[in-house]
């Protein structure tokens, strides 16, 4: 599934665009692969996963920062069932 990761927050960085390799999970890192298949962008630990009703909209706080994960394309469906504590 193809998403966009933006940091949320004073120093929000540029947007990660790629493949997300597993879903976000209370306890686990966010994995998401570039298009080139030789790189990857992993988070912190995730603490939180929240969804905007009714959208494609995650927020993700990890042990270090915050996230918005949308979703562009869902050929698979990765993101079905996050686990959100």
């Amino acid at each position: 599934m193809e998403v966009v990761l933006r940091k949320v927050g004073r120093k929000s960085g540029r947007a990660v665009v790629g493949r997300l390799l597993r879903p976000p999970r209370k306890g686990s890192v966010v994995v998401i692969e570039f298009a080139d298949g030789l790189h990857e962008y992993v988070t912190t630990p995730v603490k939180r996963v929240l969804q905007l009703c009714g959208q494609d909209t995650y927020y993700l706080q990890t042990a270090n920062s915050r996230y918005r994960l949308e979703v562009r394309s869902a050929e698979s469906s990765v993101v079905d069932q996050p686990v959100a504590n």
